[in-house]
C-alpha cells in the first residue's frame, strides 16, 4: 500500500464560525461598535479573526484571539473566552505546537461544561482528537472524535458532522482502513454538497485524490487534486494549497517529471514557511529529499532530511520522525556509511514499533536488510529479512479483516433477503385473500393464477441467489479459518473463535526438534538476496510437508533455524516415534538437495537436527498478532542436542532413547557423555533407520 500523501488542517471549529466567505469588514465594523451587546462583538470578533487569519496567517489569529479572551475575561463572557481559547488552540496547532494547543483546547472543554453548551463541547473532544491524531496516538484520536460526533448528531449540526467524519476517515486512512475510510470521506462529501462549503468539498476531493493515487490512476489523481487546489486558493487556505501542491508534485515525480515535482515541492516549502507551520515545513523537507535521492544527489537529500529531522522532533510528530529516521538510514547505506545507516534505521524501527506504523516498520527492516547484507553479515540480514516478512503477515492479516468485514456485509444481505421473501409471501397471501372476497369470476383467478406463477418465479430466482449467497458466505468462511489454521493448531484456533483466547497448558510428554544450517553465512555471501531467500523457503516448505505427513506442529522459525513439536496440542502415542521418522526424513531432503545443488556448482546448505523429550508449556503470546509457542528446560535441552550433534545425522537425548530403544524400526549409536552449554555433560545418541 501506498503512504498517504497529505497532511489537511483541521476543519473543526465551532458552529457559529463565519464561512471564509463572510465580509471581514463588516465583522470588524461590529466588534468596535460599543452600543452592541457584548457577546454579539464577541462572536463578531471570533469570526474574524477564525475566518480571516487562521489559515492563512495562524499567528495574526493567536493574537487576535489573545485580545478576545481579554475582553471577555473583562466582561466575564464565559462562552465568548471558550471561543478565544479554541482559536488559540487551533492556531498553535497549525504551527505545530500541540502540547499548547492541547492546553488551549482543554481550557475550552472546561468552560463548555461548566455553562453546559454542548456545542462547545463536542467541538472541544473534536479539537482535542485531532491534536492526538498529529502525535500518531490513533487510538485517543478516535475516542475523542467518537464522543464529538455523538454530540453533534444529537444537535443535527451539519457541518460540524461533516467536519468530525471527515477527521475520523482521514484517521482511518493513516491506519490502511481504506473502505472505512471511504465510507466516513462519502457522507462528510454528501454533506459539504448540501451545504455548498468549499472547505469541506476540497479537503473530500483531496481524500478521493489520494485513494486513485494508491491505485496509480495518476490522471484521475491529479484532476481531483487540481480541484482541491482550486478551491483552496478560492477561500484562501494557503496551508492546504501548499499540502496540495506537495501532493501533485509527488505524482509528477512518478510520472518522471522530476524537474517540474521539484518546482512544486519548492513553491509548497516557500508557502509553509511564509505561514511558520513548522510541521508543514518538514514534510516539504523531507518530500524534496525524497526527490533528490531519486536523482542520486545523496549530499543534498541527507542535508534535507536532517533539517526536517530537527523540526519533527521539535513537534514531536513521531509518524514523521520514524519516516525521516529511515530516509537518512538509506541515504547512509547508499553512502557506505554503514555504522550510520544501522544507527538510524535502529532508532527508526523502534519507533516504528511502539507507534505501530507497519509500513513504516517494513521500511525499517528492508533497510537494516539491505545494510547488513551489504557488510557481509548474512544472519543479521536474515533476521531482519523474517522480520520484514512477519510485518508483510500483519499487513496482509489487515486484507484479512477486511474480507471478513465483507463477509458480514454478506451476510446482512442474506437476512434482509430472506426477509423480503418472506414480506412478499404474506403480501401474496394477503391479496389472494382479498381477489377471493371481491370475485370468484374465471378471469381473475386466471389473473389470479398468472400472478402467482410470477412470484413463484421470483421467489424461485431469490432462493436460488440464496443458496448461491450462502454458498460464497461459506467459501469466505472457509478461506478465513484455513488463514487462521496457518497460523495456529486447530484446537487452539477453536478455541480461540468460541472464547476470545485459549489458555496455556502442560504437556508431559513431548518431543523437540531443532534444525539448524551448517555454512549458512558463507552461502549467504555467494547467494543473492532472492536465491537465499528461494533456497530457504525451498527448504521449509518441504519441512512443513513432512511436519504434516507425520502430524508434528511446526512452532516456528528462527533465522535459518526450524522449530517443531510432537505431542501437541493432542497428545498421541507415536508422537515422539514420528517426531523422530520426520527428523529423519528432513535430513533425506537436505542431502538429496545438496547433491542436486552440487551438481549445478550452486552453494548448498548441510544440517544438524536435535531432539529431546519432556515436559513442556504451550501457549498463546500476546493479544495481538498470535503466536503459539513452547517453553520449559525441555526447550533449552532440544536445543543443545542441535547445537552438539553433527552434519547429516539426528542426535537424540537419552529420554527420546529410553521411549524408543526397544523399537526394531530404528537404529542407535551411542555418543557417551557430550558437554552441552549450560546443561553440564547429557548423553547423547545418534538415530538411523534400521
Amino acid at each position: 500500500m501506498k503512504k498517504i500523501l497529505f497532511t489537511l488542517s483541521i476543519l473543526v471549529a465551532f458552529t457559529f464560525a463565519a464561512h471564509a466567505q463572510t465580509n471581514l469588514d463588516s465583522l470588524y465594523a461590529v466588534w468596535l461598535d460599543e452600543t452592541k451587546a457584548d457577546s454579539t462583538r464577541a462572536k463578531a470578533y471570533h469570526s474574524y479573526s477564525y475566518s480571516g487569519f487562521l489559515y492563512s496567517n495562524p499567528d495574526s489569529a493567536f493574537s487576535l484571539a489573545q485580545e478576545l479572551l481579554v475582553f471577555c475575561e473583562k466582561k466575564n463572557y464565559l462562552k465568548g473566552q471558550a471561543l478565544a481559547f479554541s482559536t488559540l488552540g487551533l492556531s498553535r496547532l497549525n504551527t505545530g505546537k500541540y502540547p499548547e494547543s492541547l492546553e488551549y483546547f482543554n481550557l475550552s472543554l472546561k468552560i463548555g461544561e461548566e455553562i453546559g453548551n454542548r456545542n462547545i463541547v463536542a467541538s472541544a473532544l473534536n479539537n482535542i482528537g485531532s491534536v492526538y491524531n498529529y502525535t500518531a496516538n490513533y487510538t485517543k484520536t478516535l475516542e475523542y472524535y467518537s464522543l464529538a460526533l455523538k454530540l453533534f448528531e444529537q444537535d443535527k449540526n451539519q457541518k460540524q458532522i461533516a467536519g468530525t467524519l471527515f477527521n475520523m476517515g482521514y484517521v482511518y486512512m493513516n491506519q490502511g482502513n481504506n473502505p472505512k475510510a471511504l465510507l466516513t470521506f462519502n457522507r462528510s462529501l454528501k454533506i459539504g454538497e448540501e451545504l455548498n462549503d468549499n472547505r469541506i468539498i476540497a479537503n473530500c476531493l483531496n481524500t478521493v485524490g489520494s485513494i486513485y493515487w494508491q491505485q496509480n490512476d495518476y490522471p484521475t489523481t491529479l484532476e481531483y487534486f487540481n480541484r482541491a487546489l482550486k478551491l483552496f486558493k478560492e477561500i484562501n487556505d494557503k496551508s492546504n494549497v501548499a499540502n496540495i501542491l506537495l501532493n501533485i508534485s509527488l505524482v509528477l515525480s512518478e510520472e518522471g517529471d522530476f524537474q517540474e515535482a521539484l518546482n512544486y515541492t519548492k513553491s509548497a516549502l516557500k508557502i509553509h514557511e511564509e505561514l511558520g507551520g513548522k510541521r508543514g515545513i518538514s514534510t516539504a523537507l523531507n518530500q524534496l529529499g525524497s526527490q533528490y535521492k531519486k536523482q542520486n544527489n545523496y549530499p543534498n537529500a541527507l542535508e534535507l532530511y536532517n533539517r526536517a529531522l530537527v523540526i519533527k522532533n521539535e513537534v514531536d510528530d513521531k509518524h514523521g520522525i520514524s519516516g525521516t529516521l529511515n530516509n537518512i538510514g538509506s541515504i547512509y547505506q547508499l553512502q557506505g556509511d554503514y555504522d550510520k545507516a544501522l544507527q538510524y534505521c535502529m532508532e527508526g524501527l523502534a519507533l516504528t514499533e511502539e507507534i505501530g506504523v507497519l509500513e513504516f516498520q517494513k521500511a525499517s527492516c528492508q533497510c537494516l536488510y539491505d545494510t547488513y547484507k551489504a557488510m557481509g553479515k548474512g544472519d543479521e540480514a536474515l533476521l531482519y529479512l523474517e522480520k520484514m516478512r512477519v510485518v508483510e503477515d500483519s499487513l496482509n492479516s489487515e486484507e484479512t479483516s477486511k474480507k471478513l468485514q465483507q463477509m458480514e456485509f454478506a451476510k446482512q444481505a442474506l437476512a434482509d433477503s430472506i426477509a423480503n421473501v418472506e414480506a412478499d409471501r404474506l403480501v401474496e397471501e394477503a391479496h389472494q385473500d382479498e381477489v377471493r372476497k371481491k370475485n370468484r369470476t374465471r378471469n381473475i383467478l386466471v389473473g389470479g393464477a398468472l400472478l402467482l406463477i410470477m412470484l413463484a418465479g421470483g421467489i424461485y430466482s431469490r432462493l436460488r441467489y440464496i443458496r448461491k449467497a450462502k454458498n460464497i458466505i461459506e467459501e469466505e468462511k472457509d478461506r478465513s479459518n484455513n488463514l487462521l489454521l496457518n497460523i495456529l493448531p486447530a484446537d487452539i484456533a477453536e478455541e480461540l473463535k468460541i472464547h476470545g483466547k485459549a489458555e496455556a497448558r502442560d504437556f508431559d510428554l513431548v518431543s523437540i526438534l531443532f534444525t539448524d544450517f551448517k555454512g549458512f553465512t558463507a552461502a549467504s555471501a555467494k547467494l543473492s538476496a532472492a536465491d537465499l531467500v528461494n533456497e530457504i523457503n525451498t527448504c521449509f516448505e518441504a519441512f512443513d510437508h513432512i511436519m504434516g505427513k507425520y502430524k508434528i506442529e511446526k512452532i516456528k522459525t528462527i533465522g535459518d533455524a526450524y522449530m517443531a513439536a510432537g505431542g501437541l496440542p493432542v497428545s498421541t502415542d507415536d508422537s515422539v516415534k514420528n517426531t523422530v521418522l520426520a527428523a529423519l526424513e528432513m535430513q533425506d531432503f537436505i542431502g538429496k538437495r545438496k547433491a542436486e545443488m552440487d551438481a549445478q556448482n550452486k552453494p548448498a546448505f548441510e544440517m544438524r537436527v536435535g531432539i529431546h523429550t519432556g515436559p513442556v508449556v504451550a501457549g498463546i503470546v500476546g493479544v495481538k498478532k498470535f503466536q503459539y509457542d513452547i517453553w520449559g528446560d525441555t526447550v533449552n535441552t532440544a536445543s543443545r542436542m542441535e547445537s552438539s550433534g553433527e552434519v547429516g545425522e539426528v542426535n537424540i537425548s537419552q529420554a527420546t532413547f529410553e521411549t524408543l530403544k526397544d523399537d526394531p524400526q530404528f537404529a542407535f549409536e551411542s555418543r557417551g557423555k557430550i558437554e552441552a552449554k549450560g546443561k553440564g555433560e547429557i548423553e547423547m545418541y545418534f538415530v538411523s533407520r534400521a
